[in-house]
């Protein structure tokens, strides 16, 4: 349902579903985008030199925001062996060689988005990157279970093969799946890990999903793929259409969103490019035809730090691979596994086996003090309340000042993690270039709303910042970043509170006794100045506690 924007400008390649995944599809950002706009793929700058109205705006069709945050990881992948004598060494080829949708012929929608492809190599250059460790992986498990390997290409459509891509509409990993979905095809998303972004749990919930879609179209892939795209509800009711008006039922033929309209060409387009290399002279970068991986069953929680040290690799390429974890360890309830390197994998095996369970994380102990709470504590040493209870067998909530509590730690600086943390991981982008970055601490009574007109930014700009939707719930005490144009900081100095209006209270009164302007006020309550407060009414103020 939607597709992919590089950061700040323009890159109307690539389609970003919120989906792949929902009956129902919600609400997408279109964006309006110049023909001659520059491709930004996080760095890269390519000039658009295709000035074809027409083209260009069937090119552009369906454009979302989709985030990068951080550049293409080279992992450090063994030297290439075949895998079977009688197969090419490049997997790109083993593709091209058993492509099976069928291609239209002088279809306006499928030759622009080809046109597009074409005319930016440098773009395939990074997907290329981000796709060596997976793509054989992939089409394994395409083949294990009967799907087209056309379908290989989907990741390019949804992510760029970028497994920490994300939009705000709340789309998520190489495959694009929204919350919702993604737990409906079996992927975990909690405080430690977010299967959305696993690209074993992604992969395995794709093609569940798309074996379903074929199965609800009696066969037509291209009516799954739109599916897939826009939810299988709007697809159907656009077929039950055309057969009440006795038009054709093909996909070329409905009326569909016009994300979608475009979603299938940009496959296409990308198959029929790979089957005639010769034909477009366009070079896909080569990708071994071999396993480059190994998935290793952990059997227990471990931190990502010593992982690392384990499979001999950077903490940074160790979370290129396993990108689905959110924070400085692997989650306590599994899955318990890692994808390596193939030619690590022995010796990571090895320093596994010779560290027992209860040295795979690091500990502190904490001695409680009066006024503790197993949330503080679990705040103060970034994990969760449910490790800190289970470990240290505490039924309830209660804790007693003096206990001592077992807790787990990162073994190094959390900064070291920035990869898979999601506060961390956004890039401010260009719009944002010169601006201060300040954090918000959520109060009671918040919502995005308020705190977006305290800080004079849009709703959108914040849940972008902050990887969320427009209509999650904000928990207490969690942390926001904002990007301001202003030097000083407000995260530490503002509180949140609600005030009741009382008889004969104006709003000139009330600005004066908080210590804040009546512009403000109405700013924060959306209020009209020249309409009365009615008793009882309910005022959001934010406070700068350094002038109460």
């Amino acid at each position: 349902m939607k597709y992919l924007v590089f950061l700040s400008v323009l890159v109307f390649l690539s389609a970003c579903s919120l989906t792949a995944q929902q009956t129902e599809p919600s609400p997408v950002i279109v964006t309006s985008l110049p023909c001659n706009a520059l491709e930004a793929a996080d760095t890269d700058r390519l000039a658009d030199t295709d000035h074809d109205p027409e083209n260009c705006e069937r090119a552009q069709e369906g454009v979302v925001e989709l985030i990068h945050p951080a550049d293409p990881i080279e992992v450090p992948l063994p030297e290439f062996v075949q895998a079977i004598a009688s197969e090419p060494d490049d997997i790109w080829v083993y593709i091209a060689n058993n492509l099976s949708l069928k291609i239209p012929l002088n279809q306006p929608r499928l030759d622009a988005q080809k046109k597009w492809y074409l005319k930016h190599p440098t773009y395939m250059r990074r997907v290329a990157t981000r796709a060596r460790p997976f793509l054989y992986y992939i089409v394994q498990q395409l083949e294990l279970n009967d799907i087209p390997l056309d379908i290989a290409l989907l990741p390019i459509v949804e992510s760029g093969f970028d497994p920490f891509a994300y939009s705000s509409g709340r789309a998520a990993g190489m495959w694009q799946f929204i919350p919702e979905s993604g737990k409906r095809f079996g992927m975990s998303q909690n405080w430690w890990h977010d299967g959305r972004r696993d690209v074993i749990a992604s992969t395995q919930g794709a093609i569940d999903y798309l074996k379903y879609l074929h199965n609800m179209f009696d066969g037509n892939w291209l009516h799954a793929l739109a599916a897939y795209n826009s939810g299988e509800g709007r697809v159907q009711r656009s077929i039950r259409k055309n057969k009440r008006l006795g038009k054709p039922t093909d996909f070329w033929s409905l009326d569909l969103p016009r994300e979608t309209r475009a979603y299938v060409p940009k496959l296409l387009a990308l198959a029929d490019m790979l089957r005639y290399q010769d034909k477009y002279n366009f070079k896909w970068p080569s990708i071994n035809n071999a396993p480059v991986i190994e998935v290793v069953d952990l059997g227990s929680q471990i931190d990502l730090a010593m992982a690392a040290q384990f499979a001999e690799l950077t903490l940074p390429e160790l979370q290129a691979l396993n990108p689905g974890f959110n924070k400085w360890a692997t989650d306590p309830n599994g899955p318990h596994r890692l994808v390596l390197p193939i030619d690590k994998a022995a010796t990571f095996k090895l320093a596994l086996a010779q560290t027992p369970e209860e040295e795979r994380l690091n500990w502190e102990r904490h001695k409680v003090k009066s006024g503790d709470s197993i949330g503080k504590i679990a705040q103060m040493y970034n994990t969760n309340i449910d490790v800190i209870k289970r470990i240290n067998n505490i039924k309830g909530n209660t804790i007693y000042a003096g206990d001592n509590l077992l807790v787990p730690v990162a073994l190094t600086d959390l900064n070291a993690y920035a990869l898979n943390t999601a506060q961390n991981s956004y890039h401010p982008g260009r719009n944002n270039q010169g601006k201060t970055k300040l954090t918000y601490t959520v109060q009671s009574g918040d919502s995005l709303w308020d705190i977006s007109r305290a800080y004079d930014v849009s709703i959108t700009q914040l849940s972008r910042w902050n990887r969320m939707s427009r209509n999650d719930t904000l928990s207490i005490g969690k942390v926001l970043i904002i990007w301001s144009d202003s030097d000083q900081s407000k995260a530490n100095t503002t509180k949140s509170l609600t005030y009741r209006v009382r008889t004969g209270d104006s709003l000139s009164e009330i600005a004066s006794k908080f210590n804040v302007r009546v512009d403000d006020i109405v700013r924060w309550n959306a209020l009209r100045k020249n309409k009365f407060l009615q008793p009882g009414q309910q005022l959001k103020l934010l406070i700068d506690v350094t002038k109460s």
